[in-house]
């Protein structure tokens, strides 16, 4: 068994991954300090930018398997700490001259169900008559990234986590994100682009996914007629710079999916880059004394919670963990 290190664990990174290892150890009993020079969550962590999707089976199209298994614990995670977690599935579909994508998307998929028009208009009356045939996928849920940031920082506070500006002494863990590249070098950026967009009329009420064989795109609703719209996958580690071409096919998509889109008000347009490893699969790695949480790409909320539970685990108990280098 390993014992706790007695001058407590340092957690480098105030993010999504930084906050629920935080929480996890403390709700172990474990004295555990957070060094972030900001004191609150906010535009500087790429985390605020996400979108919130707890859809491991939608993206078993792209991710390996262990992002897909792993994943399925995440929204109950979440809902254990007190953040709402809305259950009401994701919705895929695509237009008629991109019906293909659709059918490729089943096949690299699990856990759906094919619906027609008439059900697809039961499950979100304001798309009827738009689309002929879609992939509803029932187990999936979706999440506020900003009310869980600010809830998860609440009950760290809460279980007696510390906050510092500089590194007590203690175990260190590292959850940087991507400035940890001085230390992980195999890391690379995913630039990520999204809008907030604010259109009271229209009421979808879960997260729907539009196929497109260059640029498939989400909406996830946040609530009073505002949604989050996104999001590019540029191979850079750019960050803080939308461009005019990623911001008109965000919103040529928005009003492909529905043309009332065409009315809505942008409230915030956001860039930010993802951290990735080569595969794209999340890790623990132990490198030089210290613990790396990393990788988490485009399943922030989805993946966080797992990596926590998993570092928590190797720490306190020694147990050998998955996806632990």
């Amino acid at each position: 068994m390993r014992t706790p290190t007695t001058s407590g664990y340092t957690i480098l990174g105030a993010g999504v991954m930084g906050l629920c290892t935080a929480v996890e150890l403390a709700s172990r009993g474990a004295r555990v300090t957070l060094v972030d020079p900001h004191p609150e969550p906010g535009p500087h962590a790429c985390s605020w930018w996400a979108g919130g999707m707890l859809a491991p089976f939608c993206e078993g199209e792209t991710a390996e398997e262990p992002v897909i298994r792993l994943g399925q614990t995440a929204a109950d995670w979440w809902a254990a700490q007190g953040v709402e977690v809305i259950r009401r599935g994701t919705l895929v579909l695509a237009l008629g001259r991109d019906r293909a994508e659709l059918d490729r998307f089943a096949a690299r998929t699990r856990e759906h169900q094919w619906m027609g028009g008439e059900e697809l208009s039961a499950l979100e009356p304001e798309l009827d008559g738009r689309f002929h045939r879609g992939l509803f996928f029932p187990a999936e849920a979706h999440l506020t990234p900003r009310v869980a940031l600010s809830t998860l920082r609440a009950r760290a506070t809460a279980l007696g986590v510390a906050y510092a500006e500089t590194a007590p002494e203690g175990q260190r863990i590292d959850c940087r994100g991507l400035a940890a590249r001085d230390a992980l070098p195999e890391l690379r950026g995913v630039k990520g682009e999204m809008l907030v967009l604010r259109l009271p009329d229209l009421a979808l009420s879960r997260p729907i996914r539009l196929l497109h064989p260059r640029i498939p795109v989400y909406l996830v609703p946040r609530g009073d007629g505002v949604y989050m719209l996104g999001a590019t996958m540029i191979e850079s580690a750019e960050r803080g710079r939308a461009s005019v071409r990623s911001v008109l096919e965000l919103l040529s998509s928005a009003y492909a999916l529905h043309p009332a889109f065409g009315e809505a008000e942008i409230l915030e347009i956001g860039t930010d880059a993802r951290p990735a490893f080569p595969d794209n699969v999340p890790r623990l790695i132990r490198r030089d004394g210290t613990l790396f949480l990393n990788g988490l790409y485009r399943h922030g909320y989805l993946m966080a919670p797992v990596l926590a539970r998993m570092a928590a685990d190797h720490l306190l108990s020694g147990e050998p963990v998955e996806l632990l280098q």
